[in-house]
């Protein structure tokens, strides 16, 4: 599928399993952080709207006000972290590398890279949405 030019349509159609639909103040600056600290790749890019691909898997962002018939705007918090206890995860991102790109953006470090009993090391990136993003590499190829 040509992610650039797929009608809204034709994508949502295509969607299958589960999916991950993340509201955003600002789009384009939550693609960014994302391109830049963990290399997702953005499609469709626009102030209400991204395609994210990771590793063959299909992301979404939508900004707030894109959701202004939707009853879960109204759980949205004005300031302040959103997703509580949420955890977006990335097991194909070296956590060390991952937390020097951000660190480099300014982004909060949770927790710095750690290798943890359950096979991973891994790191939570709080992003200025108040998400906790995790990169993660088993402890075998570290």
């Amino acid at each position: 599928m040509d992610y650039e030019t797929v009608s809204a349509e034709a994508f949502g159609a295509s969607l299958r399993g589960i999916g991950l639909n993340i509201l955003v103040r600002d789009v384009t600056a939550q693609v960014a952080f994302l391109e830049d600290i963990f290399h997702l790749k953005a499609h469709r890019v626009s102030q209400d709207f991204a395609i994210l691909t990771y590793f063959g898997e299909v992301m979404q962002l939508h900004a707030d006000h894109t959701y202004s018939a939707n009853p879960l705007l109204g759980l949205l918090p004005e300031a302040g972290a959103r997703g509580a206890g949420a955890e977006f995860r990335f097991y194909q991102t070296d956590p060390d590398e991952a937390v020097v790109r951000a660190e480099a953006r300014g982004a909060y470090i949770l927790q710095e890279p750690t290798d943890k009993p359950h096979g991973l090391r891994e790191a939570y990136i709080v992003c200025e949405n108040g998400y906790a993003w995790v990169p993660s590499r088993p402890l075998d190829l570290e």
